[in-house]
């Protein structure tokens, strides 16, 4: 039987310039690509879960124009169930404006749009909804008094919440306490407890602040190194390796292990097991352009899974 699990989250596309690298304040560069892809987080990690076999029901906001149009068809495509997402009048939907350089690496500019209009209003029929679910994936890029409504709902119905911090931002106890999987990267998790992350140990600290909130599994993602995971129910700390691949495009790498991550765990798997295969679904995105374009699918990732982890 699929997992179902709800994202509440963002809807955007993805407006990208390929350039030789990322230009620095006031310079212009000519000559780069030009694409259009479906993006924003919440609906990367929506696609992704729902890749990796969840049965999703994403909770978002689009503008009634062709953006918003296109957005809807593709997770009906992935078999999302759409019914929740609101439909703004006169309102455009989220662009977001990215600069991808040839090593890679990224810079990211978003116009909310429709997704500023998530409002907490917009949950308070949806108890059955969230109740049925095994967990809820939410990020920060709807605003944070929606936020702290679904995770309130959550923690009324007793569903589990994965909270990708991301982008990084200010958050209050009302929260934090009320949140059982945070996974932000070292920025965020410099962002919400002030220590800087570079390696394990640092890594160790800032979980150690991050359970004083009250939450209990700290996944801190750490780029090519890995994951650390310290886990207080079991009293896990360790890091968990990724995979070493060539990468094209990390646009939506974390959202793609974040996706990976709440169905694995919602089938049961032990949590440094889920984190070895969100690794594995992020080292495959991010050899492909794009953000969901290059979102793989369960087989491709048991696949990836199974010739690596024999060598």
């Amino acid at each position: 039987m699929m997992k179902k699990i709800v994202v509440v989250g963002s809807s955007n596309t993805d407006l990208i310039i390929k350039v030789p690298e990322i230009p620095r304040p006031g310079e212009t560069l000519l000559g780069g690509e030009f694409m259009t892809f479906p993006g924003g987080k919440g609906a990367n990690q929506a696609v992704a879960a729902a890749r990796a076999g969840g049965d999703v029901v994403f909770i978002a906001a689009v503008g009634d124009d062709p953006y918003g149009e296109e957005a809807l068809k593709g997770y009906r495509l992935d078999k999302i169930n759409t019914e929740n997402i609101k439909i703004c009048k006169g309102v455009p939907s989220g662009i977001a404006m990215i600069t991808i350089s040839e090593k890679g690496e990224n810079a990211i500019t978003v116009a909310s749009g429709a997704n500023a209009l998530l409002s907490p209003a917009d949950l308070e029929e949806l108890n059955e909804v969230f109740y049925e679910a095994d967990y809820m994936l939410i990020q920060l890029e709807t605003p944070l008094e929606t936020v702290q409504k679904a995770v309130e709902l959550c923690n009324k119905l007793k569903t589990r919440v994965i909270l990708n911090p991301a982008p990084a931002a200010e958050l209050s106890d009302k929260i934090l306490e009320k949140v059982g999987i945070i996974t932000p990267n070292e920025t965020e998790a410099e962002s919400l407890t002030g220590v800087i992350v570079s390696d394990e140990l640092s890594a160790a600290e800032a979980a150690d602040v991050l359970h004083d909130f009250g939450i209990e599994t700290v996944i801190i993602t750490l780029g090519a190194s890995g994951a650390y995971l310290s886990d207080r129910a079991t009293s896990t700390r360790s890091m968990v390796p990724g995979f070493s691949v060539q990468a094209v495009d990390t646009t939506a790498a974390g959202d793609v292990f974040n996706g990976q991550l709440a169905v694995s765990l919602a089938e049961g798997r032990e949590l440094e097991r889920a984190i070895v295969e969100a690794h594995a679904a992020a080292a495959l995105s991010v050899q492909k352009l794009g953000a969901q374009s290059s979102i793989p699918r369960r087989e491709e990732t048991n696949y990836f899974l199974n010739r690596n982890l024999k060598q």
